[in-house]
């Protein structure tokens, strides 16, 4: 298996992982609780954000944030389900945008270092 092909696994695993976490309605304890609430949406995002770069190249950065983004408007859209007894919150989408704003600069930095050894 090539490189594209693992972390596009692991990015669908990743994106699976956070939505299920995110729908329980009594998620299990995780040992990252401990810095917050916050700090688990900006690492599952930031997480998802590198996966996707890694595993589309060539895609817009824009695009893949996007996208992102609006998964984690759509999560947070599903929390207001009252049966999930789960908190619909925008300041969590705002800490996963924030946090994929920050991963695609940084992959983009990287990027255009990397373009221009090359010439």
């Amino acid at each position: 298996m090539n490189r594209a092909v693992l972390t596009r696994v692991a990015l669908v695993l990743a994106v699976v992982f956070a939505v299920t976490m995110a729908l329980l309605p009594k998620p299990p304890h995780m040992p990252i609780d401990q810095f917050g609430d916050k700090f688990g949406h900006m690492l599952a995002f930031a997480t998802m954000a590198l996966l996707a770069a890694l595993s589309y190249p060539t895609a817009r950065l824009s695009r893949i944030g996007e996208r992102l983004s609006f998964l984690g408007a759509l999560i947070e859209v599903l929390q207001a389900i009252p049966s999930l007894h789960r908190d619909c919150d925008i300041y969590d989408w705002i800490a996963d945008t924030v946090a994929i704003t920050v991963v695609l600069l940084i992959v983009w930095a990287v990027r255009r270092t990397r373009g221009a050894r090359l010439n």
